[in-house]
């Protein structure tokens, strides 16, 4: 039996892996990958767009980047603190 992998789980399980590394460093280093694989998808997202649609969705992927700044320079607790509360809000949002 094929259970589909769901992408919030897959999110779920990576903010997991920051809050459970015991090393600070790599902790930080884990959250610094999400940072880059996020900008990546908003590179790729927008270059995916018509011309319309980028106008259209500009404000909200510059309000992505500038969260993605705003994560840049985190300390391990710090990560470890945003990385739970997305796990709780996508646990919020389970169906």
């Amino acid at each position: 039996m094929n259970n589909p992998v769901k992408t919030d789980d897959i999110i779920f399980n990576f903010f997991k892996q920051i809050c459970d590394e015991k090393d600070d460093k790599k902790c930080v280093e884990l959250g610094n990958s999400w940072i880059r694989a996020m900008e990546t998808n908003l590179v790729n997202l927008e270059a995916n767009l018509d011309e319309k649609d980028k106008i259209k969705h500009k404000e909200n992927i510059q309000n992505n980047r500038d969260h993605l700044n705003s994560l840049k320079g985190k300390n391990s607790a710090e990560w470890k603190e945003y990385a739970t509360k997305c796990m709780v809000e996508i646990m919020n949002n389970k169906v």
